[in-house]
């Protein structure tokens, strides 16, 4: 058992500052000197750690000391077999996790509101998607969790698959049969694979959903710098006992950067510490406090913060405590329409805003007067703003028509078309509305009118658009 009180990465960045070494290597600021603005904007304290490897502070693609203790101790407190450290946030970790399972031409299981990561992987592997599309709650206009029959389906239609990949929760906290998955997945000899990017604290708190670990998935990708407290673009990828750890360590040095930032890598060293130590008591904090914003909102009239009670059992099989979500269509506004009233006129800054609604992100850093002020905003909001909500969009998920596979469409010759003259083309590019980042198209899919009337309604109702070349997004690329 390791001492969860220790934090490896961190105590040996404090011997070195201790040491007053003489920096002849990079990075080139030298410890700010170089760079006094940089010093006096970040801290002289922080950019004193802001260091390249050294025998002293380990490496992290071959770590064997500080680094390789943090990874153990990172596992012990996660439930996993091995976990990795890692620097290019949680599209990393997805993306190591289908990249570890994956090669060109192997078919992969999974939900279509996957985050843009997981289709990049599938660009650059070359494995083909069978989705399983979600089923859409249509009064809240979003898509939930797999069903287990419709993933039993797709694994009798394609049992040559390799893997099953889960959203654990998605965006809005719903979750899937996670346990029913990994064993279905497990029989028909397939790897499990769990987006955990929004799912940190169900390993440290009660009466949670379960975790990816405990309900025996192959990998995981944990967003520690979500709810987890560490630097944003810090991360964690979890694994599971059947997998190799050394092909995984290799998968990710193809792509992870070799000058890892130990200011990244501290961050999660003291985060993991500080949540193996506090992090039940301090995650029931959260969940009491989303609790209280969901009556409170709900009181207000017009917004509903759903919860627990949309539970059904299968395609909502559990449901994240922390998230508040809020519906808003039925006061007459778009969620990114309140989304930006509550940025530019009360100076809160929310998660996302969608068509249909809002995320506030709660998580350890939360205390309870922002909700209160939050909550007062949404009140006047309403008071101030709302009208008849006929004519507002509600869909939030359209069923995609794959014609071919990602890597072949994103690779394939391609030609500009205006947008509103692409109807019935075959798309080589994403598009998506950023949060929450799941495409409304990706490479490989045909692009519909419906589609076309969603992406005109997005952008009128002010979602930031991402994914084309053309920045404007009156152009996408077709194939020819």
């Amino acid at each position: 058992m390791g001492d969860q009180n220790r934090a490896p990465i961190y105590e040996a960045l404090q011997t070195f500052r201790q040491m007053r070494v003489v920096p002849f290597d990079v990075p080139g600021h030298k410890h700010g000197r170089g760079n006094p603005e940089l010093a006096a904007f970040l801290g002289e304290q922080c950019v004193s750690i802001d260091v390249n490897s050294m025998k002293p502070l380990d490496n992290l693609c071959h770590p064997v000391s500080v680094i390789h203790e943090a990874e153990e101790l990172a596992a012990e407190a996660f439930g996993a077999a091995h976990a990795f450290l890692m620097m290019g946030g949680t599209t990393s970790s997805v993306q190591s996790m289908v990249l570890s399972t994956c090669k060109r031409g192997d078919k992969i299981i999974l939900p279509r509101n996957v985050h843009r990561s997981v289709i990049n992987a599938l660009v650059l592997c070359g494995a083909i998607p069978v989705y399983v599309n979600p089923e859409v709650d249509h009064r809240l206009g979003i898509s939930l969790g797999m069903q287990r029959e419709q993933v039993a389906k797709a694994i009798a239609e394609h049992p040559d698959a390799v893997a099953v990949l889960v959203n654990n929760p998605t965006y809005y906290g719903i979750c899937s049969d996670i346990r029913a998955i990994v064993k279905m997945a497990h029989e028909a000899g397939m790897y499990c694979l769990a987006d955990e990017a929004h799912g940190t604290h169900f390993y440290f708190g009660d009466n949670m959903p379960v975790t990816a670990m405990e309900a025996g998935a192959d990998m995981a990708a944990v967003s520690m710098h979500k709810s987890g407290g560490s630097l944003t673009q810090s991360s964690l990828l979890l694994i599971g006992p059947r997998m190799n750890v050394g092909h995984v360590r290799q998968i990710i040095n193809l792509t992870q950067t070799t000058s890892g930032s130990y200011l990244l890598m501290s961050s999660l060293d003291i985060s993991r510490r500080n949540l193996a130590l506090r992090g039940r008591e301090v995650f029931a904090k959260v969940v009491q406090m989303a609790e209280y914003a969901r009556e409170e909102i709900n009181a207000i009239g017009g917004y509903y913060a759903f919860g627990k009670e949309l539970v059904n059992g299968n395609s909502i099989f559990d449901f994240d405590p922390t998230k508040l979500s809020v519906h808003t269509r039925d006061i007459g506004l778009a969620g990114i329409e309140v989304y930006d009233i509550l940025r530019d006129e009360y100076d809160i800054q929310i998660e996302f805003g969608d068509i249909g609604n809002i995320l506030a992100y709660l998580s350890i850093g939360d205390r309870p007067q922002e909700l209160e002020r939050l909550v007062s905003a949404l009140a006047e909001i309403r008071r101030r703003y709302q009208k008849d909500s006929s004519g507002l969009l509600s869909q939030e998920y359209i069923d995609p028509e794959v014609v071919l596979s990602p890597q072949e469409a994103f690779y394939a010759k391609k030609k500009s078309v205006p947008l509103r003259e692409s109807a019935g083309l075959v798309c080589s590019e994403f598009v998506m509305c950023y949060p929450p980042g799941i495409p409304i198209l990706a490479p490989g899919e045909r692009i519909t009118p419906e589609i076309l009337d969603y992406i005109a309604y997005a952008k009128i109702k002010g979602c930031s658009m991402t994914g084309p070349e053309d920045p404007e997004i009156l152009n996408i690329n077709v194939l020819e």
